[in-house]
């Protein structure tokens, strides 16, 4: 089985742009209520994850003194100059579930791109662990 029935697709999904300001992306993740976002470019394509700790860091490593933090300051900077590429690792449409539960121990949701690194949705950690309690019950009742 592979994962397309588990997407949320990206017109549900909470996703800052990789061109934002970091005051911009921080206003927007505020507003979302989430802890980490992905983030992609201008042609849609997966970028990264971001999460209130990117911010929080960059933040810290760009004011010596943190009573000087102003948001003029963090406006000069982007997402592109934050994000960890590589933390997050994308997954296919094609991939199955098992192969998701990996990822899925360590973050929250793990992104899904088609085969040009478009960014097309997510697969929540909670659809994954529905997922495997159903397949459990149905082996036991058999």
């Amino acid at each position: 089985m592979n994962i397309a029935s588990f997407i949320l697709p990206k017109a549900e999904v909470s996703y800052l742009r990789d061109s934002m300001t970091l005051r911009q992306g921080l206003e927007r993740l505020r507003r979302s209520g989430f802890t980490a976002v992905p983030v992609i470019d201008v042609e849609d394509r997966y970028v990264g994850v971001v999460s209130e700790g990117d911010f929080l860091w960059d933040i810290l490593d760009h004011n010596e003194q943190l009573e000087n933090v102003t948001m003029k300051r963090v406006e000069k900077l982007t997402l592109r100059d934050i994000i960890q590429n590589g933390k997050v690792q994308p997954v296919c449409i094609d991939t199955n579930m098992e192969q998701l539960l990996g990822q899925a121990q360590m973050q929250n949701f793990v992104p899904v791109i088609d085969d040009r690194n478009v960014f097309i949705g997510i697969v929540t950690r909670g659809e994954i662990i529905k997922y495997v309690v159903k397949k459990q019950l149905d082996a036991v009742q058999y």
